[in-house]
């Protein structure tokens, strides 16, 4: 299959001179349109949405828009410009030349980062492909194909990688990248929480909030990596993530909205009657939180790490925003609260170094905090008195030292027997979700939207909201 390197696959990589990464790409491409067929949106393929496609590195204008199918989107691949005289910014080798080819002593663990992120793009793509059948509007369809064809330009870039620095074992990486599925019973994706399903908006606005904010916490310390090509792959990367954040917290930040202005119009807080109307109770919205901020929480890993260290001596994989630390060796130590195994809680001092992803942790939950402060906000102004909160990163975990260990959402060791009772009013259940996916009803005319969730505020690209983002007809 020959392809038009300039018009079909924009990038900046030099792609129309290099022939044996075109042969493999000419390999893979087939493929991954054949997975996007099966295992992409389940409608609206054929029809024209209004996306934006990548196009350059500019930071003035790196993206054009205009009506695409999606099976025909331009997934590119792209990296940010190259530093002349970079240096390695952290760990053992700070301040020796950022690798331009892969360091043979690295190279298996290089691989082994770039296919776990690689992995996520694919799995969550496969989570939403039902979600087009149920859209509450044409701008929320919209945004979710954006979402779905970043991600998959995502999965190009690390494609790219494993192909033009990995040899066989990366083209036979990337052909695993496509064999695995979320939820597959046999060949299930890398991490957990690529394989929780997404079944209504509510879950998917959780998702592109909690979980892509993990993936922008991952990207940025890929983007400190002493491997300069997968540094400047995750400096791009993060400019698309950036919106699917968005989508997620003005996601959240509607239905909150919507959900106060029934309680105001109903004069109540009963959320039995709240659901009556047609909206989803604050409680609801609650339970969600709960689940997928400690679904994402697990991401990080063990709060004590000895891979961690290890990436960060060997200049693999920084702290995000390693600019901001003064040290950059990071000699120290870091204190943490563990369970005691008798019920309790117990302090220890650990190396900075294995508390790496506990330090990526805690700035993700600094950084969430922020988008729960403006949903609250909207609570406040509509009078209602109600805050939703995060839970505990000790609540619910199946990772690290606090897996399995019961706490209460504020973090309290409890009883195995009142966490298996008190679950149900922490998470949803079965009689939540099935409410939820009640509600979740296509709503396909320009400017319309469904009744559990507020309009946005603006449309896309200084369009106006009533505009037509997908051709359904």
């Amino acid at each position: 299959m020959n392809i038009n390197y300039d018009e079909r696959i924009p990038n900046n990589v030099d792609l129309s001179t290099n022939k044996t990464l075109q042969r493999a790409l000419e390999h893979w491409q087939p493929r991954f349109l054949d997975w996007w067929k099966d295992l992409g949106p389940a409608v609206f393929q054929n029809n024209d949405v209004y996306l934006r496609t990548a196009t350059s590195v500019d930071q003035q204008g790196w993206a054009t828009f205009g009506m695409v199918k999606m099976p025909e989107y331009r997934w590119g691949i792209f990296l940010a410009d190259q530093k002349q005289d970079r240096t390695i910014g952290f760990g053992d080798n700070i301040g020796q030349p950022a690798w331009q080819v892969v360091p043979g002593e690295h190279r298996s663990t290089l691989r082994r980062l770039i296919v776990t992120q690689g992995d996520t793009e694919p799995a969550s793509v496969e989570q939403q492909r039902a979600l087009g059948g149920s859209a509450p509007s044409l701008y929320d369809l919209r945004n979710l194909f954006q979402v779905n064809v970043e991600e998959g330009r995502h999965l190009w870039a690390m494609v790219y990688l494993l192909h033009a620095y990995f040899g066989r074992d990366g083209r036979e990486e990337a052909e695993g990248l496509l064999e695995r599925h979320a939820g597959d019973a046999d060949k299930p994706r890398i991490l957990s929480t690529f394989n929780e399903p997404i079944r209504d908006w509510l879950s998917f606005y959780m998702f592109a909030y909690f979980t892509d904010r993990d993936g922008k916490f991952q990207l940025k310390a890929l983007a400190e990596s002493g491997f300069d090509p997968l540094a400047r792959t995750c400096q791009f990367m993060l400019t698309e993530e950036a919106h699917h954040m968005f989508v997620g917290d003005s996601g959240i930040g509607r239905v909150v909205r919507r959900t106060v202005e029934v309680m105001n119009e109903l004069k109540t807080d009963d959320p039995t009657r709240i659901r009556a109307a047609g909206a989803i109770d604050l409680q609801t919205i609650q339970k969600y939180m709960n689940f997928w901020f400690s679904s994402a929480l697990d991401l990080f890993g063990s709060e004590v790490s000895s891979n961690a260290a290890s990436y960060f001596a060997n200049g693999l994989k920084g702290r995000p925003d390693e600019s901001l630390y003064e040290d950059h060796v990071a000699a120290g130590e870091y204190a943490l609260d563990l369970p005691d195994g008798q019920g309790g809680v117990r302090s220890e001092s650990v190396s900075m170094r294995n508390a790496m992803n506990e330090v990526m942790r805690a700035a993700y939950i600094r950084d969430c905090e922020n988008g729960v402060k403006r949903w609250n906000k909207i609570i406040e102004k509509g009078g209602v008195q109600f805050e939703l909160r995060l839970p505990s990163a000790r609540f619910r975990r199946t990772v690290g030292s606090w897996a399995n260990v019961p706490t209460d959402p504020a973090g309290n060791p409890i009883s195995p027997e009142l966490f298996g009772a008190s679950l149900p009013n922490w998470i949803p259940m079965p009689a939540d979700q099935e409410f939820v996916a009640s509600l979740m009803h296509s709503v396909l005319e320009p400017g319309k939207v469904a009744a559990w969730i507020a309009p946005p505020d603006r449309g896309i690209n200084n369009m106006p909201v009533d505009y037509e983002y997908v051709r359904v007809s």
